[in-house]
């Protein structure tokens, strides 16, 4: 099976990039899956929802050709995985961006005769979202939850993706950063556990 493991981070040396190629490791360390890693950042992926995006969401244009190339690089993945910082809990923007150009109607989503029709059922996600706050902070501030209720059931959920795995690790964590690299390696083995 293949993986693509999806970040957004300009600074290639940065903690989000050592999490994402452990993870990277681990799913290739099973001998049985590949993975291929897209770095949004690196690779200048434009987040601007722009007018020809807009055209094509009210059927006006077609799909633009960055937005298909991304849809096809999903549609050859059997599991997506999101690496990245948290900023402003949630998102870094061109993430942000590139869920909001990507993941379109007609694609992730269809609407007929007035219900929502999910068409990324078959895409299970598994996100690893990167905080610089201690744990108490986020539960008192129910910051966790409010992320889990936007991303994995606002994003995910509304296209049908069923999210696997949903973490949050923090620097204020025992043993950071190295306990972060280990945990990130264990999560990319069992990537597929649950459809094996």
């Amino acid at each position: 099976m293949h993986a693509l493991i999806v970040t957004s981070h300009p600074n290639q040396d940065a903690h989000t990039h050592r999490v994402a190629d452990r993870l990277v490791q681990g799913i290739i360390s099973t001998g049985h899956h590949t993975a291929e890693q897209a770095d949004l950042a690196a690779e200048g992926f434009d987040p601007r929802f722009m007018l020809s995006d807009h055209q094509h969401f009210n059927g006006l244009a077609a799909v633009s050709q960055d937005v298909l190339a991304e849809q096809q690089r999903l549609d050859r993945a059997d599991a997506l995985v999101l690496v990245y910082p948290v900023y402003w809990w949630s998102f870094p923007a061109q993430l942000k961006g590139w869920i909001d150009r990507v993941f379109i109607a007609g694609w992730a989503f269809d609407e007929q005769d007035g219900r929502i029709v999910k068409r990324l059922s078959h895409l299970p996600v598994h996100l690893v979202a990167i905080g610089a706050a201690d744990t108490r902070t986020y539960l008192r501030r129910g910051y966790f939850a409010s992320m889990r209720n936007q991303i994995d059931q606002g994003i995910f959920d509304y296209c049908g993706a069923p999210v696997v795995t949903s973490e949050l690790l923090l620097s204020g964590d025992e043993g950071y950063p190295e306990s972060h690299y280990l945990l990130a390696q264990q999560l990319g083995q069992r990537v597929f556990a649950h459809q094996e």
